[in-house]
């Protein structure tokens, strides 16, 4: 089965956290807004193998255990598997808390922030515990779904401060949610996160459909040029016509009859190719100043034949 693009991301992340500061860091990030998080229960629930192999390392490596986490897997219809990953004993669980200097308030306050410089790896962790991003090619679209309004608020301000991203927040489902949707600030975001490889991915897809609207914009315009053109072409064939079957083309001047007998002759040609027929040629507006005297004669005949 095709991963998802979501899923792409979170690999690309994990595989550039190269130091165990950068570990360590992103570990916070994912405990902060895992399922679960007090010393009578730390859980993630995670549908993602690496996100979950990553958990299991790191909390293993920190607490220097080969059984301090349990991963119990359950298989759901059309969907994969989704692990409820554990931190297993009271012991590990307030050792890892006291680590990371948390409790379950969850709060990320300036004093208890790592380093500037690791705070990508905060939020690295953060995506990868509850973070998602759709598919560039349908919308753009990333988000963090918060496990409290104050976390909320807490990463809000981290993102604004140093990242100088302005996200949004919803409240769906009893689940608060940070998210960003314009596509310069989610490539952003990416990048910062270790996932420049997926951020170059959402530029590509950008300028793509970018270059479609505007293909699109100008078949449109052109589309619309050529019906208007039509139009125009219509009113002078009739307006030629009406002369032609009531006064004769003798009562125009040699330059009008002329005129339009060439458009009589040539209905689909543009005003400019017109121009150009003549010997010598004229401009454009030459040919339409004509055509405009011409279709006026015109209105003065349906004008005499109303009365």
């Amino acid at each position: 089965m095709k991963e998802s693009f979501s899923a792409n991301v979170k690999k690309e992340i994990i595989e550039k956290i190269n130091s165990r500061s950068k570990a360590d860091v992103c570990l916070m990030g994912l405990l902060t807004c895992c399922n679960q998080l007090s010393d009578k229960e730390i859980s993630l629930l995670t549908e993602n193998e690496d996100v979950r192999d990553f958990f299991v390392k790191n909390v293993n490596r920190l607490l220097e255990r080969d059984d301090a986490v349990l991963v119990t897997e359950q298989s759901r219809k059309n969907s994969g598997a989704l692990y409820n990953v554990e931190v297993a004993g009271s012991d590990n669980r307030i050792e890892l808390l006291s680590m990371f200097a948390m409790d379950q308030s969850r709060r990320l306050m300036p004093d208890d922030l790592p380093k500037e410089k690791y705070l990508p790896q905060l939020a690295a962790g953060a995506f990868l515990a509850c973070g998602s991003v759709n598919d560039p090619e349908k919308k753009y679209h990333l988000e963090f779904v918060m496990p409290s309004l104050d976390l909320c608020n807490d990463f809000g301000l981290i993102l604004i401060e140093h990242f100088d991203i302005v996200p949004k927040h919803i409240e769906r489902k009893n689940s608060q949610i940070v998210y960003i949707k314009e596509s310069e600030n989610i490539i952003d975001m990416l990048a910062i996160m270790g996932a420049q490889m997926c951020a170059l991915e959402i530029m590509n897809v950008k300028m793509m459909k970018d270059m479609r609207n505007k293909i699109n914009r100008a078949v449109n315009c052109d589309n619309a040029n050529i019906e208007k053109t039509l139009k125009a072409a219509g009113k002078q064939l009739d307006d030629i016509e009406l002369i032609d079957r009531t006064v004769g083309f003798e009562e125009l001047s040699p330059a009008l009859r002329e005129m339009a007998e060439l458009r009589y002759n040539n209905p689909d040609v543009s005003l400019k190719e017109l121009g150009s027929m003549l010997t010598p040629p004229i401009s454009r507006s030459g040919v339409n100043h004509r055509l405009q005297k011409i279709s006026a004669y015109a209105d003065e005949i349906r004008e005499k034949l109303k009365a």
